[in-house]
């Protein structure tokens, strides 16, 4: 009867080895230990968003040193990240010098 069952049960049901697991070697030296003195490193969001609530502002060159981005990136960055998807006011005036500085104003945007 057995015989009978593998003759009709699908060829590859049958053929279908077993997996096998690696095992994954590894020494207490490949663990970082763990530390209470760890500080997350902050974000490129981090970074231009205390830039831009500066008194003075940030210019763009200032804000593409800040980041290693390309200046679309950065403007693209003002637009659609920090005026429409946080929603905070963002404000560009071109000084005395004649650089355009841009800084936040308040905490939200008046709707």
């Amino acid at each position: 009867m057995e015989l009978e069952r593998l003759r009709t049960a699908p060829a590859q049901a049958i053929a279908t080895p077993r997996k096998r697991l690696r095992k994954l070697s590894f020494t207490p030296v490949d663990v970082a230990p763990k530390s209470k003195n760890l500080k997350v490193a902050d974000t490129k969001t981090d970074t231009v968003l205390k830039k831009l609530r500066l008194a003075r502002g940030a210019t763009l060159a200032t804000l593409i040193d800040a980041t290693g981005w390309q200046p679309h990136s950065v403007r693209g960055f003002l637009s659609g990240t920090v005026k429409k998807k946080l929603g905070l006011c963002l404000v560009s005036e071109v000084g005395k010098d004649g650089v355009r500085r841009y800084r936040l104003v308040g905490k939200a945007k008046a709707d």
